[in-house]
């Protein structure tokens, strides 16, 4: 049962992952699209509609890559692996121009809400997706190397998923992004018996980013106000 258990997972776990995260996505945004993007009573900036389909375009290409690799259609998958950069940069042009677009709108209207301390938050999710990939790309000729990174790039997107479920409180979201990628840790020792590098040194890393984001958010740091409130002008 065992060796049966660690094939299984051998053979589908990137794809069942892939399917997880956009899970994961729909149920945590299902909370907050009606409110905010089908039926708002504040209009929000035409951006963030972009943002949308840009976001749900990278959840499905993510299935689709995985569904590729699994089908031995390895080919296919490096080529639209260039659109995927594509995609990726879209995401961190669109992610930021978006997130301050909507600081700037709650800002003029007097929401009771930490914009500044919260772009912050916004940066450092962006950075956990950026990093990642781009060390993807770089070692997209070491399979055991790439598909770690991929993996971790799109679980770090789904902290905004996580941070609109009612019952977890937003702090907590990056926690859901880390049990995500424990997973993968998970996946290793049942598999390979050991845990590979990419997690050793990524995972480690994602969580002091977080920590440190969180901190500041929470506590309004003084270093990040003067700075947030230069990019929110």
């Amino acid at each position: 049962m065992t060796t049966k258990r660690a094939s299984m997972l051998e053979r589908y776990f990137y794809l069942f992952m892939s399917l997880l995260n956009a899970a994961v996505v729909v149920y945590g945004f299902s909370f907050t699209i009606n409110q905010n993007l089908l039926h708002p009573s504040v209009q929000p900036p035409q951006i963030v509609y972009l943002h949308s389909v840009v976001f749900s375009a990278w959840v499905l290409f993510f299935i689709l890559q995985s569904a590729l690799v699994r089908s031995h259609n390895v080919r296919l998958h490096r080529t639209l692996g260039w659109v995927g950069a594509g995609l990726a940069v879209s995401i961190l042009v669109l992610g930021y121009t978006t997130s301050t677009a909507v600081l700037r709108l709650a800002i003029q209207r007097q929401l009771p809400f930490p914009t500044v301390p919260f772009l912050f938050v916004e940066v450092m999710e962006l950075v956990c997706f950026a990093v990642p990939f781009a060390l993807a790309i770089y070692w997209r000729k070491r399979p055991d190397f790439h598909r770690r990174l991929m993996l971790i790039a799109t679980c770090a997107l789904t902290e905004a998923a996580f941070g609109r479920i009612p019952s977890l409180p937003a702090v907590f979201a990056p926690a859901g992004v880390d049990a995500l990628i424990l997973l993968g840790v998970v996946r290793d020792i049942i598999v390979e018996r050991r845990i590979h590098k990419v997690y050793l040194y990524a995972l480690p890393a994602m969580i002091f980013l977080q920590i440190i984001a969180e901190y500041t958010y929470v506590h309004q740091s003084s270093w990040w106000i003067g700075i947030g409130n230069y990019l929110l002008r």
